[in-house]
C-alpha cells in the first residue's frame, strides 16, 4: 500500500549538516495509515517537526538495528523492549540485521499498527522517483509520529559526521525534518557517531542505496 501525494520534491539543497534554530513544532500523531487512494498535500503540513525520540548508543557492535528500531518505539512507547529483546526479534546475529523488512514486521508488531512498509532504494544513484518517495514517507510519517529506520552504505567518501574512514553498513532513525533547507534529523547509535545531528536530505538520499528504509 503506498501513499499518493500531490506535491513533489523540486529542490534539494546540498551540504547543510548543522541543527537549524527553530522551535519545535509537535505533530498530530494518528493511528491509522492513509488509504492506498488518499491524497495528500505535503505541502499544507508544517515546515519543521521535531519527535521527541530518546536517543541511545548501541549495546554492541552489531546491535544498530535493534537500537535503532528502539528509538523509533520511543516515540510512540514509554517503555519500548530492550535492545536485547529486538535483538531476539529481529533476529539480529554477529553479522547484524539482514534487511530492512525485519525492522519494518517488528515496529508493526510492536506497536501494533499496519503503518509501517520497507520501501527499497536498489539504484545507486537514486531515480528521481525514489528520492521523492523518501521526501514524501519522512514528511508524512514525522508528521504522524512515526520515525523512520533505514539501512545505510556510508563508504569512505560519503560519510555522516564523526565516521570511520572506511565503508560503514549501519541501521539509523530519522526523527524530524525541515522543509525550508531540506535537512532531516538523524539519531545514531553508533559510538564513533555524533549521536544526534542533521544531513542534508540529498546526503541521506545516497547514503540509502542499495538498501531501503522502514516508512
Amino acid at each position: 500500500m503506498r501513499r499518493k501525494v500531490l506535491a513533489v520534491l523540486t529542490a534539494v539543497i546540498a551540504g547543510i549538516s548543522t541543527a537549524p534554530a527553530l522551535a519545535y513544532a509537535a505533530p498530530a500523531a494518528v493511528t491509522s495509515r492513509p488509504a492506498e487512494t488518499a491524497e495528500v498535500d505535503i505541502s499544507k503540513l508544517p515546515a519543521f517537526v521535531e519527535l521527541n525520540v530518546r536517543h541511545e548508543w548501541q549495546q554492541t557492535g552489531y546491535w544498530c538495528g535493534p537500537a535503532a528500531t528502539r528509538m523509533a518505539l520511543s516515540a510512540r512507547m514509554s517503555n519500548p523492549p530492550s535492545q536485547a529483546s529486538l535483538a531476539q526479534q529481529l533476529p539480529t546475529h554477529t553479522g547484524g540485521t539482514d534487511h530492512i523488512g525485519q525492522v519494518t514486521r517488528v515496529l508493526n508488531n510492536n506497536l501494533g499498527t499496519g503503518w509501517y512498509e520497507t520501501k527499497e532504494m536498489p539504484n545507486d544513484p537514486p531515480t528521481a522517483a525514489q528520492r521523492n518517495l523518501l521526501w514524501q514517507d519522512i514528511v508524512l510519517d514525522i508528521n504522524n509520529n512515526y520515525p523512520i529506520v533505514a539501512n545505510i552504505v556510508a563508504p569512505a567518501n560519503n560519510h555522516p559526521p564523526g565516521y570511520p574512514n572506511y565503508t560503514v553498513y549501519h541501521y539509523f532513525t530519522v526523527t524530524g525534518y525541515n522543509s525550508d533547507n531540506m535537512t532531516v534529523k538523524i539519531a545514531d547509535s553508533a559510538g564513533f557517531s555524533q549521536g544526534v545531528y542533521w544531513l542534508s536530505f540529498n546526503q541521506l538520499a545516497t547514503l540509502i542505496p542499495p538498501k531501503g528504509y522502514s516508512a
